[in-house]
């Protein structure tokens, strides 16, 4: 071979095609993809495949998502959405007094620290949906930690990136850093610690993880370097069935999970926009831009600050959502000019998003998150479980809905999606990102109803970001006019000359006329594993 020339680029623009089948299961990795299509082809469902693939993600990915994050789900089975929220909650013996006194709660380490939910996520899923048992969904998973898999080029960048933060947290180094290093891409990276968890986890459908020896594990390494979360918190935790939160825009109809998620957001800006027309606008113009951007701030601004308290906030929320409200939060948009309308926003987070359909029709749509890459960047040794951060969520301000209290779910970012077009047909979406997702949500269902595009053309499209005040962050791809249209308006617009993190990865899975259609997205490693 001959030696790179330095005036070669080393990548060029990359355009997926849509995937047809009658099985499939997309992921951000293709080895989680290819783990659910081998448990659709041992005879597993969609929900078995769902879960198979999200264990294993949480084993090749573990830069956005662990063993030990959370995860939320929407299932369709018999004609019916099921909702699962498995967010755990702020261990009992957290200080409140102590991290009370300080101006934010901390990012990183054990006071960030809040019960892994998703391990209970996986089980009652399989318990109530699956065909298979749950040893044999997990089995890619163990394979993947025990013989190792190759660091994929995106995992790999961001593993370099959360070194310099998470170096000297308890556990890291010894679990992520062989040789004193991330992995670089190709490299093949092993997890026997946390294969050995995984078996015990498997053999006792996941109760080994809340209340055996991986619970006793985790809650002594706690006791040693300083953590709150205990045995009694692990074992006190239940994941949550819940109904979903159902609200139309157009002829769809677009199903997000209740708070303490932040579906809602979404809601809310499409019932805004549903008093525009955004589609007598071109697609991309700074027009429809505006009109979205516009109802995404006034959503921050109206539904964000009320999810921290989810025992109050559902019904505020569903308050928020009727049409008297919404027609008013539309009127306060004006058509030539930029607002501010005092909107918020929590830090970037990392996220990974997976959907899965089989021949039946049964249909999943699963998120699941450390919150921050690899979360609070303490790994329990003896377990190889890396914890998430959700207790960044909290609040240390008394008056605020997401004060830190114990045993309370924090605000969360993540959402799973999910719609039904206007002749029925079933749509599984998502899009990671942080407080992106909730705009990216919206950004897919107006170009899916205003502007009819196909689900490929959607996840390949230029995307949007909303900042605070008037400012709104650009996608490379957006035509020049659009650009100067919005600065025309009043929005403060910062335009990348390539994407970032920040804009998310998204998915989608429509069922049509028996089988499926799917988008996976070329700013990951995306991959669509079909039968």
């Amino acid at each position: 071979m001959h030696a790179p020339s330095a005036s070669a680029p080393e990548r060029y623009p990359s355009f997926k095609a849509a995937v047809h089948g009658s099985e499939m299961v997309i992921a951000s990795q293709p080895l989680a993809a290819q783990a659910g299509l081998d448990i659709l082809a041992c005879g597993g469902n969609a929900v078995d495949a769902a879960i198979a693939a999200a264990a294993a993600i949480a084993v090749v990915e573990p830069t956005n998502n662990s063993i030990g994050g959370d995860a939320f789900a929407q299932v369709f089975a018999g004609g019916k959405l099921h909702g699962l929220n498995a967010s755990g909650r702020a261990p009992l013996g957290i200080d409140v007094v102590r991290l009370a006194r300080l101006p934010a709660m901390p990012q990183r380490g054990w006071d960030s620290v809040t019960v892994p939910g998703a391990v209970s996520a996986w089980t009652a899923l399989v318990t109530r949906f699956g065909r298979l048992d749950f040893a044999t969904v997990l089995e890619p998973a163990i394979r993947y930690a025990r013989a190792g898999f190759h660091v994929s080029p995106s995992v790999a960048q961001k593993w370099r990136e959360q070194v310099p933060k998470l170096r000297s947290q308890p556990g890291f180094e010894a679990a992520f850093l062989p040789g004193g290093a991330a992995p670089v891409a190709g490299a093949l990276f092993l997890q026997p610690t946390l294969a050995q968890t995984l078996e015990r986890v498997a053999r006792t459908n996941g109760k080994d993880f809340y209340t055996g020896e991986t619970a006793r594990r985790i809650a002594a390494f706690a006791r040693e370097t300083g953590g709150a979360l205990s045995a009694e918190d692990l074992r006190l935790h239940v994941p949550e069935w819940v109904d979903a939160i159902q609200a139309p825009y157009g002829a769809l109809q677009v199903s997000e999970l209740p708070p303490n998620g932040q579906g809602a957001v979404a809601l809310f800006a499409l019932g805004v926009l549903a008093h525009h027309d955004v589609a007598r606008f071109p697609a991309d113009s700074a027009a429809s831009l505006h009109l979205q951007i516009e109802a995404i701030k006034l959503a921050f601004a109206e539904i964000g600050p009320l999810i921290g308290d989810t025992d109050c906030a559902l019904a505020q929320v569903r308050h928020r959502l009727q049409a008297p409200c919404l027609q008013a939060a539309a009127a306060r948009i004006h058509m030539r000019q930029a607002s501010d309308f005092g909107h918020t926003f929590g830090p970037l987070a990392g996220t990974v998003y997976l959907a899965a359909g089989d021949r039946d029709g049964m249909m999943v749509s699963l998120i699941q998150s450390n919150y921050m890459g690899f979360g609070s960047g303490i790994v329990v040794p003896d377990a190889g479980v890396s914890l998430q951060n959700r207790g960044a969520c909290f609040s240390t301000d008394a008056g605020s809905p997401s004060f830190l209290r114990p045993g309370k779910r924090p605000f969360h970012t993540i959402l799973p999606g999910f719609a039904f077009a206007g002749g029925g047909e079933p749509i599984a979406f998502g899009a990671t990102g942080g407080t992106f997702q909730p705009q990216g949500h919206v950004q897919m269902m107006v170009r899916l109803y205003d502007y009819a595009q196909s689900p490929q053309a959607i996840v390949d499209a230029p995307r949007f970001k909303v900042g605070p005040g008037r400012q709104v962050v650009l996608e490379p791809g957006f035509p020049a006019d659009t650009v100067s249209g919005l600065a025309a308006l009043g929005h403060d617009v910062v335009a990348r000359t390539e994407s970032t993190w920040d804009f998310g990865g998204m998915q989608i899975l429509l069922r049509k006329h028996g089988s499926y259609v799917g988008a996976s997205d070329s700013r990951r490693d995306s991959h669509i594993a079909v039968r």
